[in-house]
């Protein structure tokens, strides 16, 4: 499975590649820094494979998460593409527009290593053609 983090904190970065080296699950983690890279990389006519998921933090610089989903759900090329949310706000306004957005779930992060591999764990074995067809406000946010 091909995972893509967009995450500026180092920290949470290092915290996120741990916890999916722990899984010790089949996947390719590809990580960026900020939200022009990740267009950069999705947007290149070179890059071929689609990611399976891709979680999106918010708050970036350059490009923030919310303009990165803008731009990713107006292409018709990233149709299929799994977005999850991954941020430390909770605000409703944030939970909102992510979904009117087209994110796929939301989720904040936690701040426990075994919590963060929990959710990765769900997230990435959710049956996202089930959860999508049922998406509500109520199934969006996911609580840990």
């Amino acid at each position: 499975m091909r995972i893509l983090l967009a995450e500026d904190d180092e920290d949470d970065r290092l915290f996120f590649n741990d916890a999916i080296n722990e899984l010790k699950m089949n996947n390719r983690l590809t990580i960026f820094k900020d939200g022009r890279d990740l267009m950069d990389y999705l947007e290149n006519p070179e890059t071929i494979q689609l990611p399976h998921i891709l979680f999106l933090d918010l708050n970036m610089p350059c490009k923030t998460g919310a303009e990165c989903l803008k731009e990713i759900r107006a292409n018709p090329k990233f149709k299929d593409l799994t977005i999850a949310i991954y941020s430390t706000s909770s605000s409703d306004k944030d939970i909102e527009e992510t979904f009117i957005g087209g994110a796929n779930i939301y989720i904040k992060k936690p701040n426990d290593f075994s919590k963060l591999k929990k959710v990765i764990k769900d997230v990435v074995n959710m049956n996202w053609q089930y959860h999508t067809s049922g998406l509500n406000k109520e199934t969006f946010f996911l609580s840990i």
